[in-house]
């Protein structure tokens, strides 16, 4: 008699045990599938990183025509974030993710058929709107909203370097498939690249539909979140009380920090190749292509880390060493080992690509409403992300008025301010989530 509650309470435990485990299962599977998701969405859209010559000459336009087309997408990102939030709010993230790869498989089918410009025109800006607005603020709330409160760290890292070895592995079997019928075969170059853009638009669709199929285990939960935003439909009043929490505006200053770091990789290899450095475009091209596999690294590397210690003290950490790493690659002129060049280009990789993992994973402890998710992203991803508008023309104008190396060390200085100052918004951040503790 005197076993039997004993033996209750046990099977309660191993029952609630396995349920668990049942759920953290089906949560990581979420995970995966959003990670394919993000790492195949993205890439067809970019494929002038590695084909541009080829798309000159399939599309039959210019340089000039082809920088229309990624300023229109660029100008729809920028005014997509905000409503991308709101949509967020009132419809199941899950449901946008799907439509948003199937409308963008679709989109990049009709791309293959090498359409005339106007069309090419409309296409780029129908991906803005399934990459942009119906894609964006979705992943990042999804994600928010099936990872644990101690989850927040290591799902994002696994979200942003996770993402970054799709891309790099279907980059890496996309152009063996484009080797294998231009050189291999001796098909034309269109042909090859028709191939590459069939793989990214099928693999688009495959993974939406399977998304609609998977069994979602917060279905129930979500739908009720999603009726209480229907019914508070008052924007105004919600961007209100987001701009009274005083949290988001500092993690809205770090994402807007952080990210100019990272795009501050992006100058690397033009660094590297001049003059007064001397490494030749093989090198520097190999080199900075070397620091694109650090992402899995520093973003799963980072969000571990993060939810094992702290993920602002992390977070800090990684802006203030990387402001020091930018003054040192500063001094590459004077760095006579490549070795040591390498390194210092990898290590920048490695805590940009933990900066990318982490700063999305603070929302979790904003207080931010939970019918207001989408919003909160919305409006930081606007702040945040605005450097695509500005940076590029502080690149052109610094490089272009003191050519050489000196152009390029006047702009990394710029950044490494800037990531000193995400560094402080990083510790003020600190301070209030430690106040909010105390007063709960």
């Amino acid at each position: 008699m005197s076993t039997q509650p004993v033996q209750v309470s046990a099977s309660l435990t191993l029952n609630e045990a396995a349920a668990l485990q049942k759920s953290q299962a089906q949560r990581y599977l979420q995970l995966m599938l959003l990670v394919l998701a993000a790492g195949a969405i993205y890439p067809i859209l970019y494929l002038r990183q590695v084909y541009q010559p080829t798309m000159l000459e399939v599309f039959h336009i210019t340089d000039s025509q082809l920088g229309y087309l990624y300023s229109s997408l660029g100008t729809i990102f920028l005014l997509s974030y905000l409503p991308s939030g709101w949509l967020a709010d009132r419809i199941a993230p899950r449901l946008l993710i799907c439509f948003s790869l199937i409308a963008t498989g679709v989109l990049g089918l009709w791309y293959s058929s090498a359409p005339p410009f106007p069309m090419l025109m409309l296409i780029f800006g129908g991906w803005g709107l399934s990459t942009g607005l119906t894609f964006w603020a979705a992943i990042i709330k999804r994600v928010t909203m099936i990872a644990g409160s101690h989850e927040q760290g290591r799902f994002f890292g696994l979200l942003d370097g996770g993402r970054g070895l799709i891309e790099a592995l279907l980059a890496t079997i996309a152009i063996t498939l484009f080797a294998w019928f231009t050189q291999t075969r001796g098909e034309p170059a269109a042909v090859g690249f028709r191939v590459v853009v069939y793989l990214y638009a099928i693999l688009c669709i495959v993974l939406g539909v399977v998304l609609v199929l998977v069994k979602d285990p917060q279905g129930v939960a979500d739908a009720a979140v999603h009726r209480v935003a229907r019914k508070r439909s008052n924007v105004l009043a919600d961007l209100k009380t987001l701009a009274s929490i005083p949290e988001l505006w500092l993690v809205a200053a770090i994402v807007f920090c952080g990210y100019q770091v990272f795009w501050a990789t992006y100058s690397f290899s033009a660094y590297l190749h001049e003059g007064e450095i001397g490494l030749t475009v093989v090198m520097a091209g190999t080199i900075t292509t070397l620091k694109l596999w650090m992402r899995p690294i520093g973003g799963i590397g980072g969000g571990f880390l993060g939810d094992r210690y702290s993920k602002v003290s992390v977070l800090v950490l990684a802006l203030f060493l990387a402001a020091l790493s930018l003054v040192a690659l500063m001094a590459a002129p004077r760095i006579s080992s490549h070795v040591l060049l390498v390194f210092l280009v990898l290590f920048i990789g490695i805590l940009t690509y933990a900066i990318r993992g982490l700063y999305w994973s603070l929302l979790d402890r904003c207080k931010i409403p939970a019918e207001t998710t989408g919003l909160a992203i919305g409006l930081i991803s606007v702040l945040g992300y605005s450097p695509d508008v500005f940076l590029p023309l502080i690149n052109g104008y610094l490089t272009q008025r003191f050519p050489g190396v000196f152009g390029y060390q006047l702009y990394f200085s710029y950044v490494a301010v800037m990531a000193m100052l995400g560094g402080f918004a990083g510790l003020a951040l600190g301070k209030r989530f430690g106040r909010m503790e105390e007063e709960a």
